[in-house]
This record gives C-alpha cells, sequence and structure tokens, in this order.
C-alpha cells in the first residue's frame, strides 16, 4: 500500500540502518573475502594496477596507450546505501557524492556513472525515486560526470548509489599502501555524520552542516593533494577514522599516530554520543579496531566519535592539504596500527 499523497514520508524509516552504518562490519567482510583477492591471470594489455589486496576505495587498470600517447588508467568502483536522511533529493546528493568519492580519493577523474537503484514500489511513491534520481543527477552534473542510465529492482527496502568509471595518471594514483614513516596526516572533512544521522533517524531533526558536508565532493581535496605530490590517501566512509586508517597503516607498513585534539568534529557530534545516538555500525567498527588501536587516555566518547561511522566523508591523506588540519603522522610500524596520543 502507497503511502497516503501529500503526507510527509521519512525515508529513513524504511531502512534498518542508515549510509554507510549499513556496510557489512569489517571483520566479517575480511573473513568472507580471505583468499578471494588472489592475483587472477588475465591476458590483453590491460595490467591491474591496484585489486582488492589491500582493501583500498577502487580498481584500477592501466589502459593501453598509442604510441606518443599520455598513459591512462582506467578506475572503477560502486557505493549504494540505505536512506541516511529523510529528504529523497538531499540522500541521492549524498549517495552520488560518496560514490564519485572512492574515484577522488584513488587521484582520478569520474567520466560515467550508473545508478542503481532499489525501491519498494508498492510502499514507496514513485515521485520519490525520481526525487532520489535527480539528487544524483545534479552532483554528478557538478562533477563533471556523465550519467547513463543504470539498474533499478523492486525490494523491500530502498537504497540508491551508483557505479563509478574513471580516469587517473597511473603514475599519479592516491594509494593506501604508500605511506611511509614521517608522513604527516592530514583530513579534508569534520566528524560526526554518523551519530548526527542516527539522531536525525530517531527524532526528525534536521542537521544542515551535516547534509552540506556529506553533499561536497572530494574533487578539490583530492586535486590539492596530487598538486602537493601526495601519493598515499584514503577516504573515511563506513569503517570510521580508526577503521580507514588501520587499513591505511597496515596495508603502508606503519603505525599511525593520531593526535586526538586535533581532529575535527561537526558541531552537535559530540553531544549527539553523549545522547546516546551511536549506530550498530559504529560499535561494531569498534570493536574491529580495539586490538589494532592503543587509546591512551582517550574517554568512551571519543573513541566512539573516532570510529563513527561516515557517510560521504573527507579525505584521510599522508601529506599536507591546504586548508585542512593535520591530525597526526606516520611512524615506523610498532606494536599497533594506531595509537592515539
Amino acid at each position: 500500500m502507497h503511502a497516503p499523497t501529500g503526507t510527509p514520508v521519512r525515508l529513513t524509516q524504511f531502512a534498518h540502518g542508515g549510509g554507510c552504518a549499513c556496510k557489512i562490519p569489517p571483520g566479517e567482510l575480511e573473513d568472507v573475502l580471505a583468499g578471494l583477492d588472489a592475483p587472477v591471470t588475465v591476458t590483453g594489455d590491460t595490467p591491474l594496477l591496484v585489486g582488492a589486496a589491500t582493501g583500498d576505495d577502487a580498481a584500477v587498470a592501466a589502459l593501453p596507450a598509442p604510441d606518443g600517447a599520455a598513459p591512462q588508467a582506467v578506475v572503477s568502483t560502486a557505493d549504494f546505501f540505505t536512506p541516511v536522511v529523510d529528504d529523497a533529493y538531499d540522500w541521492g546528493r549524498i549517495a552520488a557524492a560518496n560514490a564519485l568519492s572512492d574515484v577522488y580519493a584513488m587521484g582520478g577523474r569520474p567520466v560515467l556513472a550508473v545508478n542503481l537503484l532499489a525501491w519498494p514500489r508498492d510502499v514507496l511513491p514513485m515521485e520519490l525515486a525520481r526525487e532520489v534520481l535527480r539528487g544524483g543527477l545534479d552532483v554528478a552534473a557538478g562533477a563533471g560526470c556523465h550519467v547513463g542510465g543504470g539498474h533499478s529492482v523492486d525490494d523491500p527496502e530502498p537504497k540508491y548509489g551508483m557505479a563509478v568509471t574513471g580516469l587517473a595518471d597511473p603514475g599519479r594514483l592516491l594509494r593506501n599502501d604508500t605511506g611511509r614513516p614521517g608522513m604527516p596526516l592530514s583530513l579534508t572533512k569534520p566528524l560526526g555524520l554518523g551519530v548526527l544521522n542516527n539522531r536525525h533517524k530517531a527524532t526528525g531533526e534536521r542537521f544542515e552542516q551535516a547534509v552540506a558536508t556529506m553533499v561536497a565532493l572530494n574533487r578539490d581535496a583530492s586535486a590539492a593533494a596530487l598538486a602537493a605530490g601526495v601519493t598515499c590517501a584514503t577516504d573515511v566512509t563506513g569503517f570510521g577514522l580508526l577503521g580507514h586508517l588501520h587499513k591505511l597503516a597496515r596495508a603502508s607498513g606503519v603505525t599511525a599516530v593520531l593526535d586526538t585534539a586535533a581532529v575535527p568534529y561537526l558541531d552537535g557530534a559530540r553531544q549527539a554520543v553523549r545522547d546516546g545516538y551511536v549506530s550498530g555500525g559504529t560499535r561494531r567498527n569498534l570493536d574491529w579496531v580495539t586490538p589494532f588501536t592503543d587509546f591512551g587516555s582517550a574517554d568512551e566518547d571519543t573513541r566512539l566519535l573516532l570510529a563513527d561511522a561516515q557517510t560521504s566523508g573527507g579525505l584521510l591523506v599522508a601529506g599536507e592539504v591546504p586548508g585542512a588540519p593535520v591530525i597526526g603522522e606516520l611512524v615506523p610500524r610498532g606494536t599497533h596500527s594506531v595509537v592515539l596520543a
């Protein structure tokens, strides 16, 4: 049965989780993928440059270059999730920005996307699905990325995202396995998106600062990192800052020392944690990183915020990016992947 015409629809109430917090927990995912990242021999002239082995943000393959042409690589990714906000247009914008982010996190430029839409057509009006798609189209257009159709299914739970193809210079990729001791760590967006989105889901309160952060593209941050000669970066999404930092440190064979006082947060994020608006995804993130992290004297609220499951978060860059705070540094490998200072 469709929602009554004219009745405001709270999309977040139709999803068991919200945004990137609905990801399969990282520990479970790694167990599933164990052994499936073995190299596969593929004949041809498009060698795989980045695959699944280090858990990077996207796959990258080299393209054949005609004589005299500059080398190019193709970047491929897909990302979709359940509603993170109630407004259909905003959800579309957020999901598109989040999917495009994987290409930016590799140092690439998105050129083509296709929509991925799951919709409970007997429950939610198709007009709302149109608004979701319109939001995605607008963000892709702002990124200079074509949208060439996509795929849809009738599903009990609404989901939306994109599969995105981009181009990159194979000699100037941003990867999560090229960090070296002595590199500073910069973060290009504040944390707290997960707890604010969870509060929105529970209460209906709207947080404009969170929406503005999520719809902001990571294009400029990626370009600034490349211009500064950075080679190591990742984006901060569903596994939280600690999860993505652990993956970067592990892939690079280093330890990350995090200055907790330097980490930026959105207004209202700490209060949302105090009031108990912490998703199950965030708690699972914290459980996963705990064996690899020296928390020092950090209190429980700080630990939860650092593990907060972000949706369309910023770039975590091993290098300095103009305007982004430096939140730590990489040091030689120690007992833990991450040390809080």
